[in-house]
């Protein structure tokens, strides 16, 4: 028993998007609507060691936007060490994905567009 809880520990899951773990209507709003927009007004990427940040403007409108998309994004790829920072005096937003070695790798494999500078 205390080696299946130990074992159950160290399983990770593997890189792939689990599109599966969100509904139809949630994709189509994760990939079709959120991203587009959140892509749309990103004004920054900063590559990191182990992933990369992403600048955001931190208006109610993409605020809410962003914390949607997270909230979908970590029930598909679980992978993922999400965080989103909030700059003092309202100045700006970042998301920051990072994980695992490999993590890196896979976001640039993935996620192309977000990218873009």
């Amino acid at each position: 028993m205390t080696l299946i809880l130990l074992a159950a520990l160290f399983i990770q899951s593997p890189f792939a998007c689990n599109v599966g773990a969100l509904t139809p209507a949630e994709r189509h709003r994760h990939f079709d609507e959120l991203g587009p927009a959140l892509r749309a007004v990103k004004t920054g990427v900063r590559e990191l060691p182990d992933g990369y940040e992403f600048r955001f403007p931190s208006d109610r409108k993409t605020v809410g936007m962003l914390l949607e998309w997270v909230e979908q994004e970590r029930l598909c790829c679980p992978f993922f060490d999400i965080t989103v920072h909030f700059e003092p005096e309202r100045k700006a937003v970042w998301m920051r994905l990072t994980g695992r070695p490999g993590t890196k790798e896979f976001i640039k494999a993935d996620a192309g567009p977000w990218l873009e500078r």
